[in-house]
Order: C-alpha cells, then structure tokens, then sequence
C-alpha cells in the first residue's frame, strides 16, 4: 500500500495516548486528519499543534459511549464532504475490580465505546471505502483479548472482540482494496493505568510499559503494509505464543494475579 493513495485519516480517541502520537506520526507523513475525542480543549491544541505540518485538520468532539455517537460523527462527515480513507478505531478504556462490585455505568461506557462505537463506525465508513476500491480500517485490540481477565473481566472480554471481529472482517473484505488491521499492544504508557484504576497492581509495579509513540510508529508501520494481525513487542508476541501451549486455568490463574487479585 501506498500512503499518498489514504489521503485522510480518522483517529478515534485522538485527544491522548496512543491515538494522539498516531496522530503526530500521520501529520508527519503528510496525512490530512480528522480526530475525535471528548474533550474540546485538548483536540483543539492538537489541531494547532498537527496543522503545523502543512496539514487539514479537522476535529469532532463526540463522548463515543453515546448510542449515537457514530451516526453523529458521520453527519459531521457528510457535512463537512470529508471522504475518510483510513479508519483508526482507537477509543476505548478499561476498569479494575471485581465485577460484581463494579459500577455498571461505567462497564456499559466501556462496552459502548470499545465494541459499539468502534462497530458502528466500521460499518458507516464501509460503503464509501467500497465505492471507492480502498480503504484501511484499523482497530486498537490488546494482547488482552487473548486471555481471560479476572477482576478486569469485561475490558478482557471487550478487546477479545475487536481482535476476532477484525480478522473476520478482514476475511470477508479480501479482494475488496479494504484491508483490515488489527494491533494488539501489551502494556502501554498512555494514562490507561490511570483510567482503570490499575496503579498498584503486578502489571503495573513490574512491566516495562512501552510508549505511546512506539505503539503509534508500530500501528502506522503495519497499517501501510497492510498486515492483518499485529502484537507489538518482542515479549508480548512471546506470550502471545505461550499462552497457546498454557493450560486454560492457570493462564486464567496468572492473569487474576497480573491484575492485583487480593490487592
């Protein structure tokens, strides 16, 4: 693939973290923008800071845990006559605890923004892409998906969709020009720790978080060669293969340890 032929890109949760550096690494490139997030301050010192680069930038505040919050986003599109030719579908946050005690406003934000949001937007973006004989969609799993996730039970469960939905989807693309790709980072230094209540646990005390910016120059790398299935880190890619070959109950056992059971 070539990047000159995906002029504009959507990022989603592009005011911080990891979508905010794929952010810097697209202006970089030369790629015009259009960055969603829920806080209108920082999208607009990003635009500043991104237009910098010779580049459009365009920003949409939208809270993607509103039901329709996708629909909305596409109306600003349409109105705008903005034609997305990359779709980052990276908004999405997690929580600790257990689940019994858990806030379920939260937990249905969470299922709203890190299924419902990042589907919906997929399928809207999709006939224009088809119409066009081209397109990128890319989604922000984790290595979490791949593994049960006690006391972070519905976040674990959340990324273990984004990863089967995205090779699904790309397996009924092939032939289409559509590539879909999926990242799954391990651990990452983007304030997720923070959002979900993490400090304090193994994962945390222990793990060499990688940084954003390297998520981000490994996500547009992978991207633009169009690879479907993408774990980012020599060690997650490791356990990524272990946990193939780990009996299920004590990958489950390991994980509730990770996540600060009896913390």
């Amino acid at each position: 693939m070539q990047s000159s032929d995906f002029k504009t890109i959507l990022i989603t949760g592009a005011s911080s973290g990891i979508g905010l550096e794929l952010a810097r690494v697209c202006a970089e490139k030369g790629h015009d923008l259009v960055l969603i997030g829920r806080h209108a301050g920082r999208l607009k010192d990003a635009a500043t800071e991104l237009a910098a680069h010779g580049v459009k930038v365009h920003t949409i505040r939208k809270d993607l845990s509103e039901p329709e919050a996708a629909d909305a986003v596409l109306k600003e599109l349409t109105r705008k006559k903005i034609s997305v030719d990359a779709l980052v579908n990276n908004a999405g946050f997690g929580d600790h605890g257990a689940f019994e005690k858990s806030d379920w406003e939260k937990v249905s934000m969470m299922i709203m923004t890190n299924v419902h949001a990042l589907t919906h937007l997929t399928r809207l973006v999709l006939p224009s892409m088809r119409a066009h004989g081209r397109g990128i969609i890319v989604n922000i799993g984790s290595t979490a998906g791949l593994q049960p996730g006690p006391y972070m039970a519905v976040y674990y469960a959340t990324k273990a969709f984004v990863n089967h939905f995205s090779e699904a989807l790309d397996y009924e693309l092939r032939g289409s020009g559509i590539r879909v790709t999926c990242i799954l980072p391990g651990a990452t230094s983007s304030g997720f720790q923070e959002a979900a209540s993490l400090n304090g646990s193994l994962i945390d005390r222990l793990a060499k978080l990688a940084t954003s910016r390297q998520v981000a120059e490994f996500t547009y790398a992978k991207m633009m060669a169009g690879r479907r299935f993408a774990i980012h880190g020599v060690f997650n890619r490791i356990l990524a293969f272990s946990l193939r070959l780990t009996p299920r109950f004590l990958v489950t056992f390991m994980a509730a340890k990770i996540n600060g059971e009896g913390l």
